[in-house]
């Protein structure tokens, strides 16, 4: 649950932040660390930026630990109403949680949590553009029903404590948002609905397009600087990989893998049908095998004109 800068010569801790203290949703912050130089409030600043699983993306001064930004970056977030940036408080930089969603109460469910437990955003990477000074997050839109339980640790066996449920926001059916970030203010600039959680990573370009792949297998580029889709590709199965591009011979490429997988895939992926099974996920993802197919392939585009 913490983010720690250490001097590479002495493995000395020089600073240290902790996004979820005593983490009871399994928000553990396995995110990529993003560095940028930008300017806030007017002052050039070498900035650490994070998009915490626990749905606050922040802001940090990556000299000293400093934060500046830490904001919801999906809208839906409920488990703390805000993270405390009053410097003066005791509780500065720590998130003000909500006691109605809290897990600590055994063999009590409690519903409708924000983000599920597989975070707003897990292993997918962001990506930044130098360009338009944003990033680009593939975001999982989704909440969950959480219910602790007593169990005792088997060698070799799982070791949860709990039954899960996941589904949308209330309200809403889609599972996923694509969305362009400013660091600097914590605010969303754009951000395009996906009927399932954005899996894949991000890829930003010189050209202004960005482009990700969804769980129902497209390949998607759009405009860096409004999110218009300008193209999309239907691979064989779901995308859970990174886009990257590459040149050959003076020629440009994009290439991406497809194989539905991972923890919002599991269900197809490994032909689990128990709706609480995968800490939820079966059950939240359980309409994932209408759009795509299981299977793995690389696919490759030329770029045209390049």
């Amino acid at each position: 649950m913490t983010i720690f800068a250490r001097d590479a010569d002495t493995g000395m801790a020089r600073w240290v932040y902790q996004m979820t203290p005593h983490d009871q949703w399994d928000y553990d912050g396995v995110n990529e660390m993003i560095l940028v130089d930008q300017t806030i409030g007017g002052t050039p600043r070498k900035l650490l930026v994070h998009f915490d699983r626990n749905g606050f993306a922040y802001t940090l001064d990556r000299t000293n630990g400093e934060l500046l930004v830490a904001e919801k970056y999906d809208p839906a977030v409920n488990w703390a109403t805000k993270v405390d940036m009053d410097k003066a408080s005791q509780t500065y930089g720590r998130p003000l949680v909500d006691a109605k969603y809290s897990t600590q109460r055994e063999d009590t469910n409690v519903k409708g949590i924000c983000p599920a437990a597989l975070g707003t955003k897990d292993q997918q990477p962001a990506a930044f553009s130098p360009d338009t000074g944003l990033f680009y997050v593939p975001t999982n839109h989704v909440c969950m029903d959480y219910e602790p339980f007593k169990v005792s640790y088997t060698a070799g066996q799982p070791y949860v404590g709990a039954t899960l449920s996941m589904y949308p926001p209330p309200g809403e059916t889609h599972m996923g948002n694509f969305i362009a970030w400013d660091a600097r203010t914590g605010k969303i600039v754009w951000s395009n609905k996906e009927q399932f959680s954005v899996w894949s990573g991000a890829l930003t370009t010189g050209g202004n397009v960005v482009f990700y792949g969804t769980l129902e297998g497209y390949l998607k580029a759009v405009d860096a600087k409004t999110g218009k889709e300008l193209y999309k590709f239907k691979t064989p199965s779901g995308i859970i990989g990174n886009v990257t591009t590459y040149e050959h011979n003076g020629k440009q490429f994009v290439a991406v893998l497809s194989g539905v997988g991972g923890w919002a895939g599991i269900g197809l992926a490994a032909g689990l049908t128990e709706p609480t099974a995968g800490l939820g996920a079966v059950g939240g993802y359980a309409g994932l095998h209408d759009f795509t197919a299981l299977g793995g392939q690389l696919t490759v585009f030329s770029l045209p004109g390049s």
